[in-house]
């Protein structure tokens, strides 16, 4: 008998780290206006990504249009301000629903940190090569991820985030 399992994983990256006076301490702000500007400008942080079309905007979310080549892959970013943003990517042709939940953690005072949620309706049996393909992908998320923070942080340091 063969199940299925949707793919789910989260990880945390750390942003400020009091105990390592080397690397520049961000402020939840400066954190927030990065994660906002990875929605709305995602190609400076998708290098893949061959152009982006914001679409209907409200004060709480964006409708964007992402083109890769000949794909284009619509979604929705719902911001909870200074809190977490989601990106809901609903079902459209081969491309099943998925989302990402990007949450600001702050476990105490001055230390930050980022955790990543995905989830998606692919389905795979178990040992199948969709469970191989999964933790390739959550590889790959997790390095788009370090990427995102260490690009936040040198927006930061050069003063484009307020």
């Amino acid at each position: 008998m063969q199940y299925t399992v949707a793919m789910e994983f989260h990880h945390i990256v750390e942003v400020n780290d009091p105990l390592n006076p080397l690397i520049e301490t961000l402020s939840r702000e400066q954190l927030w206006r990065g994660l906002v500007l990875r929605a709305e400008s995602p190609g400076m942080f998708m290098p893949h990504l061959d152009r982006c079309e914001l679409g209907e905007r409200s004060p709480s979310s964006v409708e964007r249009t992402l083109h890769y080549g000949a794909v284009a892959i619509r979604d929705t970013v719902v911001y909870f301000p200074q809190e977490r943003v989601e990106f809901r990517v609903p079902a459209q042709g081969e491309i099943p629903a998925s989302s990402l939940v990007v949450s600001i953690l702050e476990p105490q005072e001055g230390m930050l940190a980022v955790r990543f949620d995905y989830g998606d309706g692919a389905t795979g049996g178990a040992g199948s090569m969709d469970s191989f393909y999964n933790e390739f992908r959550h590889s790959a998320y997790k390095e788009a991820d370090l990427d995102t923070i260490s690009k936040i942080r040198q927006l930061a340091e050069a003063g484009k985030l307020g």
